[in-house]
C-alpha cells in the first residue's frame, strides 16, 4: 500500500544531452544489480570526456562513500576500481585483488559488469539509470496525515528481508522488535514518500543498527557514546552528512530518533537534540536495497552488526 507519492511536477528524469561522446558518463547514477538477490548501488562520474575523469561510488561492499582510485572513460566504455587486499582462505598469506567495475553506454543506460580479478568469482551484471532531479523542499508547507504504527509491538506484521521473504534472525521479545545481530536486514511492506518518523531502540555495547529512509538512505544507528561526531557516528546519515553533536546515549538506554524527509531534504533530532537539519541528500547510502530514487519506498532496519532492539515505529506521511 501506497500511502504517499510524489508529485508528478517535483521530479524531474535527467535526460542525455544532445553530445554523443563520453560526456555522456557524467552525472549520478542509480544503479541494480541483476540476479535474485539484487543490491542498490550509486555512482556520481564528473569530467568524462576530458583527460582527468573522476568519481564517487557507493555500494554493500565496502559500505561507504569512496573516491574512484582507479578511472578511465574512453570510446564509450566506463572502467573503475579499487586494489584491496584478501586472504584467499583462512590463515593464507593475504593477496592483491582488483575490483573492477566495467560499464558501456546502452540507449541511455549503464550497462555494466563486476569482477574480481584473479579469483574464481563469477561477473555480477549491473544496469545503471540516472538518478532523477528531486525538486520538492521542506518549505513549511507540509501537513500531517494519520499517525501509522509499523511495529504493533506483537508479531512481525508488515515486515519482510530485504530481499522479500520471511524474516531471519528477528524476533519480538517483551514488546520489542529485536535482531540478535545476525539478522538480515528487514524492510516495512509499506512505502512511503515524504514523512516524519519516530522511532525508539536501544543498543547492545559495540553494536551498530541503522534506519533506511525510503529503503535508501541509512541513518545511523551506532554504540559511540561521548565520541567525536562524523559521518558514520549515530545520528549521521551514513557516509553523507555528519550530525552537529554525538547526542547518544550509553549502550543499553532506549533512545530516539525523530526523522523528517521531504524530497531529498532531511531533518534528524537524536534524543530530542537537533543534529541535522534539512541536510541534502545527494544520494543512495550503501544500506540502501531500492535503487528507485523516484518511486515512494519502506522503511529499513539493519540486523547484522550486533544486538539492537525496536519498540515503537511511527510514521506520520507528509501531504500537501
Amino acid at each position: 500500500m501506497l500511502l504517499s507519492f510524489p508529485a508528478s511536477e517535483a521530479i524531474v528524469f535527467a535526460q542525455d544531452s544532445a553530445v554523443s561522446g563520453d560526456e555522456q558518463f557524467n552525472g549520478r547514477w542509480d544503479i541494480r544489480t541483476t540476479g535474485g538477490r539484487s543490491r542498490a548501488w550509486w555512482l556520481e562520474i564528473k569530467n568524462a570526456g576530458t583527460p582527468t575523469p573522476q568519481g564517487k561510488f557507493i555500494s554493500a561492499f565496502s559500505g561507504d562513500l569512496n573516491v574512484i582510485e582507479d578511472i578511465s572513460i574512453s570510446g564509450r566504455t566506463l572502467r573503475f576500481g579499487w586494489t584491496r587486499q584478501e586472504r584467499p582462505s583462512p590463515g593464507a598469506e593475504p593477496v592483491s585483488r582488483k575490483l573492477v567495475y566495467t560499464a558501456k553506454l546502452v540507449n541511455g543506460r549503464l550497462q555494466g559488469v563486476f569482477e574480481v580479478e584473479g579469483s574464481n568469482q563469477p561477473l555480477l551484471e549491473w544496469i545503471g539509470v540516472r538518478a532523477p532531479v528531486i525538486k520538492e523542499m521542506d518549505d513549511g508547507t507540509w501537513r500531517e496525515g494519520k499517525p501509522i504504527e509499523l511495529f504493533n509491538g506483537e508479531n512481525m506484521t508488515g515486515w519482510v528481508s530485504w530481499d522479500g521473504q520471511e524474516p531471519v534472525g528477528w524476533s519480538v521479545k517483551d514488546g520489542a522488535l529485536a535482531s540478535t545481530g545476525r539478522g538480515q536486514d528487514i524492510v516495512s511492506q509499506q512505502k512511503f514518500w515524504n514523512f516524519k518518523l519516530h522511532v525508539e531502540f536501544r543498543l547492545a555495547q559495540h553494536s551498530n543498527s541503522g534506519v533506511a529512509l525510503r529503503n535508501r538512505y541509512e541513518v545511523q544507528i551506532l554504540d559511540d557514546y561521548g565520541r567525536p561526531p562524523n559521518a558514520h557516528s549515530a545520528g549521521a546519515l551514513y557516509s553523507r552528512i555528519a550530525p552537529s553533536e554525538n547526542a547518544s546515549k550509553p549502550a543499553g538506554e532506549w533512545e530516539t530518533y525523530d526523522i523528517r524527509l521531504v524530497g531529498c531534504q532531511v531533518t534528524v533530532a537524536f534524543n530530542g537534540k537537533k543534529v541535522i537539519e534539512k541536510g541534502v541528500i545527494d544520494g543512495l547510502t550503501a544500506m540502501a536495497h531500492d535503487a528507485d530514487e523516484g518511486e515512494p519506498g519502506g522503511i529499513a532496519l539493519q540486523g547484522d552488526h550486533g544486538p539492537v532492539e525496536f519498540r515503537k515505529i511511527t510514521i506520520t506521511p507528509l501531504v500537501h
